[in-house]
């Protein structure tokens, strides 16, 4: 089966030598990919520039990306219809950089506009703007696809985790949601739309139903 994966994070840019970015180092996905991959699906990896995981990778075909709007032409590049699965394991920004303002000891701030901001002008005020979700566009490029997105946080505690897993699932009309990170504590949990819940102790056991999901009839689409 078509399968892609997403891992690493994503950055956005301050100036031409200042970058926003997430704690992710890619290994998780790339675990995924070669499993999959010794499973015998055709496996397709978009990995993060700036991921620094350097395991093994046995996808089929690899492709870094950049920013959140890279991630996302990348993948509307590969839309098709014959794509069975969709592993969005990737960490997206959930902020670019807006507007950014010098604040001088004395006076007002003063916007800047320049290739390379400068720190000895006074304290640097930066807008931060919401990303889009790319997550909410995938059933529109993967129609058929079997969709799982990620939610990791840390803070709060697992019910919390697994019901923002819930939430992206309806919001963004996809099969299922790993949730995992501190709040959600050891192992992971797999959550599918109405509520189903499945809590998985390690990463075989994810890796397993993960590909068990790919293998299940579709629901039909409404």
């Amino acid at each position: 089966m078509k399968c892609i994966v997403t891992a690493g994070p994503t950055y956005e840019p301050l100036d031409e030598v200042r970058r926003l970015t997430s704690f992710s180092t890619g290994r998780l996905g790339s675990e995924l990919v070669n499993f999959l991959a010794a499973r015998g699906h055709d496996v397709t990896l978009l990995i993060g520039e700036q991921a620094p995981w350097r395991g093994e990778r046995h996808a089929q075909r690899v492709e870094t990306f950049t920013t959140t709007a890279n991630l996302r032409d990348r993948l509307q590049a590969l839309a098709s219809p014959s794509v069975g699965g969709v592993f969005h394991a990737a960490a997206v920004s959930d902020f670019s950089f807006g507007k950014v303002w010098c604040q001088p000891p004395q006076g007002a701030p003063t916007e800047l506009k320049t290739s390379k901001l400068s720190s000895r002008e006074g304290t640097l005020l930066a807008e931060l703007v919401p990303t889009p979700k790319i997550i909410a566009n995938l059933r529109q490029w993967f129609p058929e696809a079997r969709l799982v997105g990620w939610k990791y946080e840390v803070g709060g505690e697992r019910g919390r985790v697994v019901r923002l897993a819930g939430e992206q699932i309806a919001e963004c009309h996809t099969d299922a949601c790993v949730a995992n990170g501190s709040a959600y504590g050891a192992g992971f949990g797999l959550v599918r739309g109405g509520g189903e819940y499945l809590h998985l102790p390690d990463t075989a056991a994810l890796f397993a139903a993960l590909e068990e999901l790919m293998g299940e009839r579709p629901a039909a689409r409404t």
